[in-house]
Formats: structure tokens, sequence, C-alpha cells
């Protein structure tokens, strides 16, 4: 439900370590306040002048604001109207995956810039929003946080070392998942599988794979549907259920991503 001031606030029911603010067409202010979560946000609509500690900038649609714990900051609209989307993520988590991403001592690193430049920073930032928002699973979304988050932290996000063979931990990760098909594996069961943690996870198995652990998994439930919409008695909904998607439009969309034509329309050529 919206405030009057169209303002609505919920934890993210895939990661509860997550919560997510969402302005829209708001006229609400802050005085200048800090929060005890890292935080990042994407302006929609609007422009304000947004001070972090000494730093002052003026931001608009498109602009990517990051805000350190006990950082004092204010953002207020221009012309008294705006819309933003706000994520704020759990200290002690982040604390957590950036000892994952660079061994240190300190509880946590701070983001060193209030403002973030990447080109594609929007485009990710609402895939982001919308996965946390309930559209992919708790892999699924981790992985897509993990992602977004590594280079702020990390100095990189890509591995650029030739491939070499896979190693047997990631061996026994692809199995794992092959084997569990209509499970909704979590990125700690995977790490746990490997004995490794969720950077090194995700970074050698996009390295080896060409895609993160989530999408394989989906992969391989497509596999498996081919094989099954041959009977010509398989119901689509069944064969969705069995496989592990959330409903019959989740396996209806990736089918058709995958194929370029619907499990319905794949299932007529074996009739």
């Amino acid at each position: 439900m919206r405030s009057p001031e169209n303002l609505s606030l919920k934890s993210s029911l895939v990661l509860p370590a997550v919560e997510m603010r969402l302005a829209a067409n708001s006229s609400a202010c802050y005085r200048a306040h800090s929060h005890d979560e890292f935080s990042f946000g994407l302006i929609d609509q609007g422009a304000a002048l947004y001070q972090n500690r000494e730093h002052l900038n003026r931001i608009g649609r498109g602009s990517l604001v990051t805000i350190n714990p006990a950082d004092l900051h204010a953002c207020n609209p221009d012309k008294g109207r705006w819309s933003y989307r706000m994520l704020f993520v759990d200290t002690e988590w982040m604390g957590g995956l950036q000892r994952e991403l660079s061994p240190c001592s300190a509880d946590y690193q701070p983001f060193a810039e209030v403002l973030a430049t990447r080109p594609e920073i929007g485009r990710d930032f609402d895939r982001l929003y919308k996965l946390l928002d309930g559209a992919g699973t708790a892999l699924e979304t981790e992985t897509e946080l993990i992602g977004f988050l590594a280079p702020f932290f990390s100095g990189q996000d890509r591995d650029t070392t030739p491939a070499s063979e896979p190693p047997k931990s990631l061996h026994r990760v692809c199995e794992l998942l092959a084997d569990n098909l209509s499970a909704n594996l979590s990125l700690d069961d995977l790490c746990q599988e490997a004995a490794l943690n969720r950077y090194q996870l995700i970074r050698l198995f996009r390295k080896h794979y060409g895609q993160p652990p989530h999408a394989y998994q989906i992969d391989q439930r497509i596999k498996k549907a081919r094989a099954l919409l041959r009977d010509r008695n398989a119901r689509l909904d069944d064969v969705a259920l069995q496989l592990g998607f959330a409903d019959q439009s989740h396996f209806h969309r990736h089918f058709k991503q995958r194929l370029a034509m619907t499990p319905g329309t794949y299932q007529s050529f074996w009739n």
C-alpha cells in the first residue's frame, strides 16, 4: 500500500536481507539523515540536488546514488516531484560478501564514490529490482545482486584469463542442478557442494560455462521439457510443475526464449 506521499517500503520476499523503497511521482523531502544499511538507488524521473557528506551533485533520470552506513546525506527534488527506487542491503550481509571478494580485516568496505557512472547501470538496476520484487528465484536474484555489487568492491567485474577444464567442484554443482530440476536450490546449497564462496562460484561458473548457475539450471529444465513434450499426452501444466517452473507462463516464457516457439507448438510437431 502507498502512503499519501506515494511511497512504499517492503522487504524482498526473495532475499530478506534487502529492503526495497519505491517513490512514484512523490513530493517527499528529507532532511540530512543516515542509515544503518548500505543503500543505492536509481532516479527514474525528475531531478534533485544530492548531498552526501562533503559531496554535492545534481542528479536526474538514470543517476544511481550510493550511500554507506552512517553517511549523512540529503536528497530533495526540484519542482516538488520525483520518482526513484532504492535498495537497502543489510550491512552484515554486505560485509560477508566483501570478504569473499577481497579478504580484509574490516567489518565492511565503503562505496568509494557517491555516484555510479557505468553506462549500463540503469538497465542492470532495473533487472535487479524486478528480481528482488519477486520476478526471479532466490538463486537467480542473489546471483544478480552479487554481480551488480562486485564491481564496486572487487576492482574488477570479469575474469579474462583463458578457460581451462572446469574443476571437479563445478562438475559436482552441474550434477546437483541436473539431478534436482524441480528444486529451487539456493546459492548456499551450490557453494556447499563446491566448497567455494559465492563470488568464486559465480565467477568460475561464468568462466567455464558462459552463464550463471540459475541459467544453466533453466537450460537443463528446457532440455528435459523437450523430451517430456514428445509424449502427446503430456499436459503443459504438469510438465511445468515437474520441472520446477513457478507456473505455466514462466515455463512458456523460458521455452520460447530458447526455442523460438511455445511448448504447445513444439509438442504439436510430435503428434
